[in-house]
C-alpha cells in the first residue's frame, strides 16, 4: 500500500503541475484529440473515463500494423500470442482472458469501426488504414457490454472522402520481410457517394530455425503470409442522413509458433532415444531461436464481414444511429503438441482441428443533447454461433515414449507388459479425440447513459445497462479408436502412474460416441455513476464508479470425475467487477501539453482462470481478484519547432485475494499477483519534422515501452518469471513536405531484447519449459507516396 501511495502521489502532482511546464504556444492538442469513449465525439479533457488516445500519426511513426503493436504507446496493456496468433490475449492493469479456450469470452473487448469482435484472436489482425485507436481502461460495460470488464480497444478506421486522393507504401525488411498497401478514396455521384478501398499484402521468412527429425513435417521455418481487403461507401442519402457500408475480407497463413525450451526436465533423454536427430534442443537456449518439431506449425485464419451503419440527424440535437453487422472467422491448426522432433503427440494440419466463430450484432441507439442535459439510450442484439473441432492423435513414438517414462528409461516396451497387448496397440498411432463443440449464444440488452449539467463547472452521469444472454452447448466426444490400451490397464489393476498415461482423458473409452448437452444464462444489470468537476477551463477532476461483468460460459474441453466417468457439467459462472476511479485532467491554456491522471481500485468475484495441465485446460472461478493503482498520460507539442513527445505509466498491484484453490490451480496463487501483471508499465514516444529545403522535409520518429517483471504462466512457477525488460522502435526517414512522397528506414525492437510472451509446461515433458519469444531486432525501409 505505501507503495501504491507514492506512485498516487506522484503521478497526481505531476498532472496537476502539468499546465505550468509549457513555454510558448505550440498547437490546440485538446481540439485534436477527440475521442468517441462514450458513443459521442468528445473532447479527450472532457471525458471523465481514462482514454489512451493514439492518433493515426503516432500509430505509423511506432510501426503499428495489428492490435499487439499497440502496447508499444499504451502503458498498462498487453498483448500475448502462444501456438498461433490466432490464440492472442488481451489484457489492461494485469486483468484479462488467457486466449487459448474459445469458451471463454475477453475481459477486453475490441470494437472496429462500432462492431464488437468476438474474442481478442478474432480481433487481432492488419488494421489497414487508422484514423486513430482508443484504449479505455477499467470496466466499460454500460455503453460497450458484458465483455469490456477490464476495458475496451477501440478501432477507427479512415471513412470514405468526397475528395480524391490515394495512398501506397512498400516496405523491405530483414528476415525476407515484404509488405505492401495502396489505398484510393473519392467521389462515386457527385457530392453524394464516395468510396474507399484498401487492400495490402506482407510477409516475412521465420524468426526460428526448426530441426524436424524424421518428418513428417518439412517446414524449417516459422514464416508468416497475410493479406487483406476493405472496401467502403459512404451515402449522403438525404439532408442529414449518412450510411457508410463496409466489407473486409482477409486471410493469414503461418508456420506458427514455435517455442524454444528455456529448462530442460529429466525426459528430454528419452525423446532423444526416439527421435532421428537431438529430439529436444540443448543446452536452453532461447536466444538462438533453435528448436526441434517433426510435425508443421501450419495454421490458418480467414476472417471477414460487413457492416452497414447509418447515422440520421432527427432534428438539431436529436441523432439515431443503427449498427447492424456480420462477421465470421475460422482458423484451423495444424501443432507439434510436444514440440520435439519425437513423434508423440499432434493436431494435424489438415483442417480437422478448428475454431470457427459467426455472428450477427445489431445496435441501435438514439442521442440528444440539450442545454444542461446529454443523452443516449439503446439496444443491442447479439447472435453468436462458435463451432469447434479438437483433433489430435498419437504419435508413432507415443506408447514407446512412456515404456520409457514407466520404466525410468530402462524399457520402451514397459507398456505392453503392463497391459499385455502387443507393442503399440496399448497407444496407436492415430488415437486420440475427435471432438466436436456446437455453442450457441444470443443476447439482448437495452441502456441508457445521461449526463446532467448541474452547474457551469459541475457535472453528474449516470448510465444502466440490462443484458440478457443464453448459450446452449452440444459436445460431442469421440475416440478415434478403441482404447485398447486403458481397457486392459482397468481390467489388469495397473499402477496410478500408468493408468494416468493410459486412460488420460484424451484416451478414455467413456468419451468414445458420447453426447452432453448443456445450457446456462445470464440477467444481469451492470451501470455506472460519474461526476466531473471543472477546476477551470484548463483543470477538471472526477470520481466515477463503474461495474460490468463478462459472461459465464463453457469449458470446452473434456472433464471427468474420475477414469471412466464423464463430467456432464463444464460451464463457470459469469465474472463481475467493481471498480472506482478518481482522476485529474489538466492541460495548459495554450493547450499543448496535456497531463492527465487517475487513481483506481478494481475488485473481480468469479475470476475466470484458464489454466493448462499439460493435457487439458481447467477453468476455475477465483473468488476474488483486486486491481489497483494509477494511471497516467502526457502528450506535449514542445515549444521546439517540429518536437512532439507523449508517454505515459501505469503502476498497478493486481492481485489474487485468500483461497483455498481447487483441483488443477496452482497452491502459488492466493494472495500473489495474477499472471501478466507487472508493477510498472511506461511508454514514450516522439517524432520530430524539420524542413531541410523548400522541397526536403525531415522526419524522425521513435517509440518505447518498459515494463517491470512479471509471471508468464498461470500456475505462477517461479521459472516462468519475464524479467524487466524495455522495447525500442524508431525511424527517420525524408519525403516532401506536402507528404506526397517519403522514404523511411525504420527499426523495431532496436536493442534486440529477448522477450518471452509466455513460458509453459512443455506436453508430455515432464520438468521442461519451454517459452513463445517475442519478435527479434527487424529493420528495413518503407517507400511512401500520397497524392
Amino acid at each position: 500500500m505505501r507503495r501504491l501511495r507514492q506512485a498516487a502521489l506522484g503521478v497526481c502532482a505531476a498532472a496537476l503541475a502539468g499546465p505550468a511546464a509549457a513555454q510558448a504556444p505550440a498547437g490546440d492538442l485538446v481540439r485534436e484529440l477527440v475521442v468517441t469513449a462514450q458513443k459521442r465525439a468528445q473532447n479527450l479533457q472532457d471525458v471523465p473515463v481514462v482514454v489512451a488516445v493514439l492518433p493515426a500519426r503516432r500509430l505509423q511513426d511506432a510501426g503499428v500494423r495489428d492490435i499487439k503493436d499497440l502496447q508499444i504507446l499504451a502503458p498498462g496493456f498487453n498483448a500475448t500470442s502462444t501456438a498461433s496468433n490466432a490464440q492472442t490475449s488481451f489484457r489492461i492493469r494485469g486483468v484479462g482472458t488467457v486466449g487459448d479456450n474459445p469458451g471463454m469470452e475477453s475481459s477486453v473487448g475490441t470494437v472496429v469501426d462500432g462492431v464488437l469482435r468476438a474474442r481478442s484472436s478474432v480481433g487481432h489482425g492488419d488494421l489497414g488504414e487508422l484514423e486513430r485507436v482508443e484504449i479505455l481502461k477499467g470496466p466499460q460495460g454500460t455503453l460497450f457490454g458484458k465483455n469490456a470488464s477490464a476495458g475496451v480497444v477501440n478501432v477507427i478506421t479512415r471513412a470514405p472522402e468526397f475528395a480524391f486522393g490515394g495512398r501506397g507504401e512498400v516496405s523491405l525488411g530483414n528476415y525476407g520481410a515484404y509488405g505492401a498497401s495502396a489505398s484510393v478514396t473519392g467521389p462515386l455521384a457527385a457530392e453524394t457517394l464516395a468510396g474507399r478501398l484498401f487492400a495490402a499484402a506482407r510477409s516475412r521468412d521465420g524468426y526460428a530455425q526448426v530441426h524436424k527429425g524424421a518428418g513428417p513435417g518439412t517446414q524449417t521455418d516459422d514464416s508468416e503470409s497475410s493479406r487483406i481487403v476493405r472496401g467502403q461507401l459512404l451515402w449522403r442519402a438525404a439532408a442529414g442522413l449518412e450510411i457508410r457500408a463496409i466489407a473486409d475480407y482477409a486471410a493469414r497463413n503461418e508456420h506458427c509458433c514455435v517455442n524454444f525450451p528455456t529448462r530442460i526436465g529429466p525426459t528430454a533423454a528419452w525423446i532423444d532415444a526416439l527421435a532421428a536427430d537431438a529430439g529436444v534442443y540443448r543446452p536452453a537456449d532461447p536466444g538462438a531461436r533453435i528448436t526441434y518439431a517433426n510435425d508443421d506449425m501450419d495454421n490458418r485464419v480467414r476472417d471477414g464481414g460487413v457492416s452497414l451503419q447509418g447515422d440520421w440527424a432527427l432534428a438539431p440535437s436529436l441523432d439515431l444511429t443503427s449498427i447492424t453487422a456480420w462477421r465470421k472467422w475460422k482458423s484451423t491448426a495444424g501443432v507439434d503438441n510436444d514440440y520435439s522432433s519425437a513423434d508423440l503427440w499432434r493436431r494435424p494440419a489438415d483442417g480437422r482441428h478448428f475454431t470457427a466463430i459467426e455472428q450477427l450484432t445489431q445496435e441501435l441507439r438514439l442521442a440528444g443533447r440539450g442545454e444542461r442535459l446529454d443523452w443516449i439510450g439503446g439496444v443491442f442484439l447479439h447472435r453468436e454461433i462458435l463451432d469447434v473441432g479438437v483433433h489430435t492423435e498419437l504419435g508413432a513414438d507415443y506408447e514407446r515414449y512412456y515404456g520409457l517414462v514407466l520404466s525410468q528409461g530402462a524399457n520402451p516396451a514397459f507398456i505392453s507388459t503392463l497391459t499385455g497387448l502387443p507393442v503399440g496397440a496399448s497407444l496407436p498411432a492415430g488415437g486420440g479425440p475427435r471432438d466436436r463443440f456446437d455453442h450457441k449464444a444470443q443476447s439482448w440488452a437495452a441502456f441508457g447513459d445521461a449526463t446532467l449539467k448541474v452547474t457551469g463547472a459541475l457535472q453528474a452521469t449516470v448510465g444502466l445497462r440490462y443484458t440478457d444472454e443464453n448459450k446452449d452447448l452440444t459436445a460431442h466426444y469421440r475416440n478415434a479408436l478403441p482404447a485398447a490400451g486403458c481397457t486392459a490397464a482397468l481390467a489388469r489393476g495397473v499402477p496410478a502412474s500408468a493408468l494416468g498415461v493410459l486412460c488420460a482423458a484424451h484416451l478414455d473409452p467413456a468419451f468414445n460416441d458420447a453426447v452432453v448437452k448443456q445450457s446456462r444464462g445470464d440477467r444481469r444489470w451492470s451501470g455506472t455513476v460519474k461526476v466531473a468537476y471543472r477546476v477551470d477551463p484548463r483543470l477538471m477532476t472526477y470520481v466515477s464508479y463503474a461495474d460490468g461483468f463478462k459472461g459465464g460460459g463453457f469449458n470446452l474441453d473434456r472433464a471427468r470425475v474420475r477414469t471412466g466417468v464423464i463430467g456432464t457439467n463444464t460451464s463457470f459462472p459469469a465474472e463481475t467487477v467493481r471498480s472506482w476511479e478518481v482522476g485529474v485532467k489538466a492541460n495548459t491554456a495554450d493547450s499543448a501539453l496535456l497531463a492527465n491522471a487517475a487513481v483506481f481500485h478494481q475488485t473481480f468475484e468469479n475470476f475466470q482462470l484458464n489454466t493448462y495441465d499439460g493435457v487439458s485446460f481447467v477453468v476455475a472461478p477465483i473468488p476474488k481478484v483486486v486491481s489497483r493503482g494509477v494511471d497516467l498520460d502526457l502528450a506535449w507539442r514542445t515549444p521546439v519547432d517540429g518536437l512532439s513527445l507523449a508517454g505515459g505509466a501505469t503502476y498497478a498491484e493486481t492481485q489474487y485475494g485468500a483461497f483455498t484453490p481447487p483441483p488443477g490451480v496452482s497452491a502459488r496463487l492466493p494472495g500473489s499477483r495474477l499472471s501478466y501483471a507487472p508493477l510498472w508499465s511506461a511508454t514514450a514516444s516522439g517524432a520530430y519534422v524539420r524542413p531541410l529545403t523548400a522541397r526536403l522535409t525531415l522526419r524522425a520518429a521513435a517509440a518505447a515501452k518498459y515494463s517491470s517483471a512479471y509471471n508468464t504462466g498461470s500456475n505462477l512457477d517461479p521459472a516462468k518469471v519475464q524479467p524487466a525488460f524495455a522495447l525500442l522502435n524508431g525511424r527517420i526517414g525524408v519525403g516532401a513536405p506536402d507528404e506526397g512522397w517519403a522514404v523511411e528506414l525504420w527499426g523495431q525492437n532496436l536493442t534486440g531484447e529477448d522477450y518471452f510472451q509466455v513460458i509453459i509446461d512443455q506436453s508430455l515433458q515432464s520438468g521442461t519449459l519451454a517459452g513463445f519469444l517475442g519478435a527479434p531486432r527487424t529493420y528495413g525501409v518503407t517507400i511512401r507516396t500520397e497524392f
